[in-house]
């Protein structure tokens, strides 16, 4: 009986060091779900900055950003209080003036990335990755990259569409879970993405897992709203998006590490 706990608790070990990102997740999820303060957002302790974390967002400018095609982000995309969001007082179409999707100035391959969003009633957006920047191909950046859906669940009418909910690898695959929050309220995401395994996870559940590029992926691919876009899902470095679809959302803590 005793080799037997002893072996238990060997492999409990094992579990744990080949899983510590998993659990300081979990722990950060579990930060999430209160208040915060403005002086506590926006950093990284000195473990995380020898981890390899880096900030995409500091709190009070844009830089590190710019619009999808190039040029500065737009006026629209504003920063108050420590988080990033869309001022929608003009809309222009089906986005907003002075607006339009941002992305990240530098492109990533193997990654994990995790922000909070907050999105306002009845409101869409999206955190897109792997986007290639090429707009004499691609007009916008779902064109190229996959997105994890940001939605009002309860408002919404994309939430009636199966994968179109908050956490889906938007039109692809549907949350395993649903653990989004509702509109209002902070949400955690993590995006992570090591050789082609992907996985997303919403407030420290693991609610999408796939492998990118195979065929499988190709066959997903072609099922979807994306068949006709032959760059979809093909490239393995890329930038990351925060979507204008012309709604109210807020962005904070966003942070990502090359794996």
């Amino acid at each position: 009986m005793k080799s037997v706990k002893t072996a238990v608790g060997v492999d409990f070990i094992m579990f744990l060091q080949k899983n510590l990102w998993l659990m300081a997740l979990v722990l950060t999820a579990a930060s999430c779900s209160g208040p915060h303060k403005a002086s506590d957002i926006n950093k990284l302790s000195s473990r995380e900055k020898k981890d390899g974390w880096q900030l995409l967002f500091d709190g009070t400018t844009t830089n590190g950003w710019h619009k999808y095609g190039g040029g500065p982000v737009g006026s629209a995309w504003k920063v108050r209080d420590g988080y990033l969001y869309l001022d929608t007082s003009i809309k222009e179409n089906w986005q907003i003036k002075n607006g339009g999707d941002i992305i990240s100035d530098e492109e990533y391959d193997n990654f994990e990335l995790q922000l909070e969003w907050k999105i306002a009633k009845d409101g869409n957006s999206g955190i897109i990755f792997y986007i290639h920047e090429d707009k004499s191909k691609y007009n916008w950046p779902w064109e190229t990259g996959p997105e994890m859906q940001v939605l009002d669940n309860n408002g919404h009418p994309d939430a009636k569409i199966i994968k179109h909910r908050a956490g889906d690898l938007y039109d692809l695959i549907s949350c395993s879970r649903e653990t989004v929050k509702p509109h209002g309220e902070w949400n955690l995401a993590v995006i992570r993405s090591l050789n082609g395994k992907l996985d997303l996870f919403l407030n420290g559940e693991n609610v999408v897992s796939t492998t990118l590029w195979d065929d499988n992926w190709k066959k997903m691919v072609a099922g979807s709203k994306f068949k006709t876009m032959p760059g979809f899902g093909t490239y393995k470095k890329g930038h990351i998006g925060l979507q204008d679809h012309g709604d109210e959302v807020c962005y904070r803590n966003i942070r990502i590490r090359k794996l």
